[in-house]
């Protein structure tokens, strides 16, 4: 039975998730949010993206709901068409993960994506017998092809930043993925000097050695060209990472000190206060405080970085991996926001991108372990144990968390301390107490 993770629904394409799979999601979706005007869907680059975007469309038609298609486009897109149209949003997309897996993500007419109340009503509605499958369904109703939407919410996340960039020269990784279809036209807008590398998808080359999950693609183009800093986007282009001139990453908790500590100045951060998730580097924490300015800290996961903004009434949080949140400026994660509020913070402090991300924050040796293995399996007690064991070893000088992944099938472990080496000790401790 599908299962929501910390976003959405996903797995491996037709092994994990089918086209069946996704018509039931969507005649689910479709009792629980009842949309009184056609549901905006878009997709990614994969292979499977197209058929499981027909599978969404084809589900709401069986309930009588048609739909906007605008084919490929980010996430955020869809979640700004959403909120345009008043109606929901379903994404067709895993993200940052391969190409062979696939997933939905899904919106609510105000463009958010779904609180936990609501995914739990899907999932109960989704094993009922006389569900519609793909082989029962005709051609889906549409309404409209969505293109002249998407060149709209271009000119919207242009309209989020104001700056002149000219001065800068910026290479840009489309990482294959959906971002290719939206860039270079809103940086650009600010007269940026642009260069725009892995922008020709094939279905099966999304996030493959580019993108976000290996920024070093952009690293080298930015060696190569000369470029002042380089921006790389993850599949689906709701995140970004940034590295300098220099080739040196900078990641998303430097992208949102850098960004809280210039709205701290400027009295443009309310209750000075940035909200991040338990993955946030521990230097994050210490700059913050160094500065007056106070943390609140959610479990992983954006939707839950977006329920403390609202319920505080801030203006800014996010991720590590670049998922960053803007309110004001969008119902999601937005990485093409999230790189023009950057840009802007350059251009005008006039300070290169590697001394910003110096000045904003010292990063703490962090060391992340991914191991594939069924959470259900691991001895809990050795794993206790493991763990106090390396809580005692870091001491107040650093810290350690174990979670499963609410994407993938792997158990994550992170490890921050002194030096690089204690990280590495303590995990490779800890993962062998999981099992490897």
């Amino acid at each position: 039975m599908l299962r929501f993770g910390t976003d959405g629904v996903r797995g491996r394409a037709y092994r994990e998730l089918h086209p069946d799979d996704v018509v039931r999601l969507a005649q689910a979706a479709a009792e629980v949010m009842a949309p009184t005007s056609p549901v905006v869907i878009g997709r990614d680059t994969r292979e499977s993206s197209p058929e499981f975007a027909e599978a969404l469309a084809a589900g709401f038609s069986a309930v009588g709901v048609s739909s906007i298609d605008l084919g490929v486009a980010p996430t955020p897109a869809v979640a700004w068409a959403a909120a345009r149209t008043r109606a929901p949003g379903a994404m067709v997309s895993a993200s940052h993960n391969p190409w062979y897996d696939n997933g939905i993500k899904l919106f609510g007419p105000e463009g958010r994506k779904l609180d936990d109340e609501a995914q739990a009503a899907m999932e109960s509605n989704l094993g009922y017998s006389d569900r519609k499958t793909v082989s029962t369904l005709g051609t889906p109703r549409r309404t409209s092809d969505g293109s002249e939407m998407l060149e709209e919410y271009q000119d919207a996340v242009a309209k989020t930043a104001d700056f002149d960039g000219r001065e800068l020269r910026v290479l840009v990784d489309a990482g294959q993925g959906a971002a290719t279809v939206v860039l270079p036209d809103p940086l650009q807008a600010h007269n940026a000097t642009v260069t725009v590398i892995n922008s020709s998808p094939n279905g099966r080359n999304i996030n493959h050695k580019c993108g976000s999950t290996y920024p070093e693609a952009v690293a080298r183009s930015v060696l190569r060209e000369n470029a002042d800093l380089g921006l790389t986007f993850d599949g689906d282009a709701d995140r970004v990472l940034a590295v300098d001139h220099t080739g040196e990453l900078v990641d998303g908790d430097q992208i949102i000190a850098i960004c809280a500590i210039d709205r701290h100045q400027r009295g443009r951060l309310p209750d000075d206060t940035v909200v991040v998730t338990v993955m946030t580097n521990l230097g994050f924490h210490r700059a913050m405080a160094r500065r007056g300015i106070n943390v609140v800290t959610t479990p992983v996961g954006d939707r839950h970085v977006w329920s403390a903004l609202q319920d505080g009434d801030w203006a800014l949080g996010g991720e590590q991996s670049g998922h960053v949140i803007f309110p004001a400026l969008a119902t999601t994660g937005d990485g093409l926001v999230t790189a023009l509020q950057l840009l802007e913070v350059i251009a005008r402090r006039g300070v290169p991108l590697r001394d910003l991300a110096a000045e904003a924050m010292t990063k703490m040796p962090q060391v992340l372990h991914n191991v594939s293995i069924d959470p259900s399996s691991i001895d809990q007690n050795r794993l206790n144990a493991a763990v106090a064991a390396a809580e005692q070893t870091l001491g107040a000088h650093g810290r350690i968390l174990v979670r499963p992944s609410g994407t993938e099938s792997v158990v994550r472990i992170m490890v921050e301390a002194e030096t690089p080496e204690n990280a590495e000790s303590v995990a490779a401790n800890v993962a062998e107490a999981i099992g490897i």
